[in-house]
């Protein structure tokens, strides 16, 4: 058991590492090839954090480890609102702009209940809950969208666009240095690290899960769903010391948004994503998650994220977490 543990923390390694080498090759690549900086930061860097989670959680589809992909997904989710926003607004408090509040927060709405539509199949039509092909590729056609949404609403910003011309040709200099030979080797490491990464992740997770004759999906929406969310976790909280508020918030409403569009549309699409055993208490919680962020953001905080409502997120993951373990466990008779 303890090989699994250790294994499944290299497997961890692996992937940060690796998602953090195809991000630099791809953004020198793009830089190379004088790709706009907005557009590399709404699509190598947002791909580059939520690498981790589709590769595991397309691994896992592959695999046939269902619970660990979607759990991976919802897991993190809950971890980026509740433990990742709250340590952040502990740190300092968050603003909320205002295309955040009215656009982006409602859009992770949105997607939360697509998601929890998706995963009601028993109560819908009594079937077990599954995520089909086609519903996935709808997954990944709404995450297009919301990509193309992104892009129009910054090239329309006469601020964003300043601001663009300000920092661009500073920013992407010392990637523009870089050689093909070094932009291919991180990129081709980077997917190396990713790929192998994950194998060994999702093998030892799921046997670490047998090990303690607990499910996949608790697995996925713990274990598997904090490892994954690291990069998540790194940039918002060196952003919240930075008091760059704006990077700390976007990085994790964008990439909960990736994660339910692009994440499960793909691993949905290779390979249909069956055998899950969610309850309403999981989905509830991720979509309850984005509400209280869109009411701290406001109607309570007024704009921002104060301190006691990043304990009040902080003391939430905590609840839930004790919770869905007493729950595994079999120590609760109630049904969630």
């Amino acid at each position: 058991m303890w090989l699994q543990l250790i294994s499944v923390v290299a497997g961890i390694v692996m992937i940060l590492f690796g998602a953090n080498y195809l991000t630099e090759g791809a953004a020198a690549l793009a830089a190379r090839f004088k790709i706009p900086q907005l557009i590399i930061g709404l699509t190598v860097v947002a791909f580059g954090t939520s690498a981790p989670e589709l590769t595991v959680s397309v691994l896992g589809s592959l695999q046939g480890n269902g619970g660990i992909a979607v759990g991976n997904v919802i897991g993190s989710n809950i971890f980026n609102i509740f433990a990742i926003l709250g340590i952040a607004a502990m740190i300092t408090p968050l603003d909320v702009d205002k295309n955040s509040r009215l656009y982006d927060i409602p859009i992770a709405i949105l997607a939360s209940l697509i998601l929890a539509v998706l995963l009601l199949d028993p109560v819908l039509d009594g079937r077990p809950a599954d995520i089909t092909r086609a519903e996935a590729l709808v997954l990944v056609l709404m995450g297009i969208l919301f990509v193309l949404y992104n892009i129009f609403m910054a090239k329309r910003s006469i601020r964003m666009k300043k601001a663009e011309e300000q920092v661009a040709e500073e920013s992407e200099a010392p990637l523009k240095q870089r050689s093909f030979f070094y932009i291919f080797l991180s990129i081709a490491v980077g997917l190396g690290l990713l790929v192998w990464g994950s194998n060994v992740f999702v093998d030892n997770a799921a046997a670490f899960a047998a090990s303690l004759g607990v499910s996949e999906t608790l697995i996925g929406l713990t274990l598997v769903s904090w490892g994954t969310s690291a990069p998540e976790l790194a940039t918002s909280v060196v952003a919240a010391i930075k008091k760059d508020s704006g990077i700390a918030v976007g990085n994790i409403i964008g990439s909960n948004i990736f994660n339910i569009f692009f994440v499960l549309g793909i691993a949905g699409t290779v390979h249909p994503l069956s055998g899950l055993s969610f309850t309403y208490l999981d989905l509830f919680v991720q979509l309850f998650g984005t509400l209280i962020l869109l009411c701290f953001a406001i109607w309570i905080g007024k704009d921002k994220i104060t301190r006691p409502e990043g304990a009040v997120l902080a003391l939430i993951f905590a609840a839930y977490t004790a919770l869905i373990i007493v729950r595994e466990m079999g120590s609760v008779g109630v049904a969630f």
